[in-house]
């Protein structure tokens, strides 16, 4: 697809009021119909923007790129899940966390609903899926689908959570 402004062939042009832009050109680009009308026709030779589109990184993607690189290191990249708490900058188990391995076990071993579990926890059911989930909890960090050894002390083991994992997938839960 070919830039509109500058006439740059590339699979990553975006269309702004189905208007094709290069990512170069569109980060410079009016949000306005009218104003981006102009600026289309405000032609510039593709090669003077050789310079920007070698340096050019999409938005958030540097962000992205250093969440991933602290995720390897073992940093969590969201807030502290139930059973947690941060002491002098480190996640380390909160007073409750028997509280999680006691909702693993039930699930585990009990024939009982999720909702009934959650009512006893005090969780919606949606929580409480996403702390039968939780990579957390067996001292992994996940982020970006990718799975990373965190800094943390495990709340769990890791044959509790995988049992726990294949009950989810055999009940078709997500």
């Amino acid at each position: 697809m070919k830039c509109e402004k500058c006439d740059y062939e590339s699979e990553n042009n975006k269309k702004k009021h189905n208007i094709s832009l290069c990512p170069v050109c569109y980060q410079f680009s009016p949000n306005d119909k009218k104003s981006l009308s102009s600026y289309v026709n405000e032609k510039i030779e593709s090669s003077v923007l050789e310079t920007f589109r070698k340096y050019y990184t999409p938005l958030g993607e540097k962000q992205k790129q250093g969440m991933i690189k602290k995720a390897s290191k073992g940093s969590l990249m969201s807030r502290v899940p139930f059973g947690y708490k941060i002491s002098d900058g480190k996640i380390i188990p909160a007073e409750n966390y028997h509280e999680v391995e006691e909702i693993f076990e039930e699930f585990l071993t009990n024939k009982i609903s999720l909702r009934k579990i959650a009512e006893k926890h005090k969780f919606s059911v949606n929580g409480l899926k996403k702390i039968l989930k939780n990579f957390t909890y067996i001292g992994k960090i996940k982020f970006n689908n990718q799975i990373f050894e965190g800094e943390h002390q495990p709340i769990i083991s890791s044959t509790l959570f995988n049992h726990v994992q294949d009950k989810l997938e055999r009940l078709g839960i997500k």
